[in-house]
């Protein structure tokens, strides 16, 4: 495998207008601690990838469209061949945005939708109109003819809602559907009651795998959960036939699993360069090093891509090359992310 950075979510603001359950970044209305990097320090990271790489590059936040200077940033990265990509919470989108997301050749916008109701959505989002928000931003999409796929986190209190979100999904024309099983980082730390269990969650990958086989219209993926590429191997040996999958353009690039530090990689707002937005911990900083070099030597990245390192029944597992497990869970939940990923039931050949 070729280790290359194919797709960067970079976050250029932690500041947010709502104040998710689940949020990653901790977001708050005002990051006192975590300030917006400058219109010319962000031009300098923009110029500090592109002297290495060209990947898709996520403009994410917080909310990324707080920022007065976003469209500068964006048409700064698109000219300098980057494939620009937007994620929104959607509820600052209007017909004036939408024109300006087209001028500055957004490729991709990612909304969030974590219910297929007010109620639901709004619980999760802390802001009452969330769920609204995000509906109308949708339509607006399809009104403008921006592509965009839509992202929807699950813990115990909306794992029943599953289905009915994917449907709404699909009912609003999203060119994805990405399914994020939650990983406990950032403020989700205090959901650790919440999280979906062990039992439950396999379930849900056998039911996406049964709903996926059937679905022509709008690509899915499960999204942190990794474990989703062997019941895909053992399912379709079980029937008999090669189970095809399409891939999204603009996605992580990967056809495996976990592709944290392989393939992507996160970019916080101090500058810290991580394997992904739910590994809380710090290859280098992009102020300070060139993406080339800790893309290249940071011993962090060098340990996720030594797949003999990796622990437990990750370190057996003969599917650890397609799976590999959720480097962030095992360090969020065993203080180790070379640890095997403490959500999966799978009991390795060599142990059976």
């Amino acid at each position: 495998m070729q280790f290359e950075p194919k797709w960067i979510a970079w976050e250029i603001t932690r500041r947010c207008n709502l104040h998710c359950i689940h949020c990653r970044s901790s977001s708050e209305e005002v990051a006192h601690n975590h300030p917006d990097p400058s219109t010319e320090e962000c031009k300098g990271i923009i110029d500090n990838i592109t002297s290495y790489a060209r990947p898709v590059i996520v403009l994410t936040g917080g909310e990324p469209l707080l920022r007065d200077d976003f469209f500068e940033i964006a048409e700064y990265a698109a000219k300098k061949d980057l494939r620009v990509c937007l994620a929104t919470n959607g509820t600052l989108v209007n017909d004036e945005i939408c024109k300006k997301l087209k001028d500055v050749d957004i490729k991709m916008v990612s909304l969030s939708l974590d219910g297929h109701n007010e109620k639901v959505h709004d619980n999760f989002r802390q802001q009452k109109g969330a769920f609204l928000g995000t509906i109308n931003a949708a339509r607006l999409f399809k009104k403008y003819d921006l592509p965009f796929l839509i992202n929807s986190s699950f813990t115990r209190r909306n794992q029943d809602t599953i289905p009915q979100v994917y449907k709404l999904a699909k009912e609003l024309g999203a060119t994805a559907w990405y399914m994020f099983m939650i990983v406990p980082t950032g403020r989700a730390e205090e959901l650790l009651e919440e999280l979906i269990n062990e039992e439950d969650y396999e379930k849900i990958l056998n039911w996406h795998y049964e709903m996926e086989k059937n679905e022509k219209d709008m690509l899915v993926r499960p999204t942190c959960a990794p474990q989703y590429y062997r019941v895909i191997f053992e399912n379709a040996k079980k029937e008999g036939k090669k189970f095809e999958r399409r891939s999204l353009k603009f996605s992580t690039g990967g056809a495996k699993g976990c592709v944290a530090g392989q393939l992507i990689c996160l970019i916080n707002v101090d500058g810290d360069v991580m394997p992904c937005s739910y590994f809380p911990v710090s290859a280098g900083n992009i102020k300070k090093q060139s993406l080339k070099e800790i893309w290249e030597n940071s011993e962090l990245f060098q340990s996720l891509r030594d797949f003999a390192s990796y622990k437990g029944r990750c370190g057996v597992c003969e599917y650890v090359k397609v799976c590999g497990g959720c480097r962030a869970r095992a360090y969020c939940l065993k203080n180790n992310y070379l640890e095997e990923d403490p959500y999966c039931r799978y009991t390795p050949r060599r142990f059976q």
